[in-house]
């Protein structure tokens, strides 16, 4: 496997410099948009930065390349301190007021048209394939693993998934007829 950034996670962890630097170089651009897309404000996600990179430092010999991708390894840790950040942020009085002040049930209109759409989805999941239409309803209305439907449907794992995949694109196009 081809991952440009785990020799340089590994000499991290042995305390390598110069091989930090390469590090945040090399990744630094892609965990920013990761962390201001969670936490949508610069200034924070700029002072996460460097508490990421302070992370990666001290726990770069957690790292293990047999397990995954060293970006894989990256983004983890920098979502989840991102995360940690957020639910760590205080809810103020005004967003407290303000969950009790607006009325988030559906109107009757929204769900009317909801129903509607219910409607034209089970028939066109109807019109698919009887495997296809079992393993979204599995997969998507009911929540069950890939692994299960699989065992379920008494077929490999990548089959039920091209079934899933062929019946949301089959879905797709039935509900752009309409």
């Amino acid at each position: 496997m081809d991952d440009p950034l785990a020799p340089l996670l590994i000499k991290v962890a042995a305390q390598d410099r110069a091989a930090f630097r390469k590090l945040y170089h090399a990744s630094s651009a892609k965990l920013m948009g990761v962390v201001l897309r969670i936490l949508a404000n610069r200034s924070e996600a700029e002072d996460a930065m460097q508490e990421i990179y302070t992370r990666v430092w001290l726990r770069a010999a957690a790292f293990d390349a047999q397990k995954g991708r060293a970006m894989t390894w990256l983004i983890t840790l920098a979502r989840n301190h991102a995360i940690d950040r957020l639910r760590a942020r205080p809810v103020t009085q005004d967003d407290a007021d303000l969950d009790k002040i607006v009325d988030l049930t559906p109107r009757a209109e929204t769900r009317l048209i909801a129903m509607g759409e219910a409607k034209r989805i089970n028939a066109c999941i109807d019109r698919l394939d009887p495997s296809h239409a079992s393993a979204l309803r599995g997969a998507y209305l009911s929540g069950k693993s890939y692994e299960e439907l699989a065992l379920v449907g008494n077929v490999p794992l990548n089959t039920l998934r091209t079934w899933l995949r062929r019946g949301l694109l089959s879905l797709k196009d039935c509900m752009d007829e309409r």
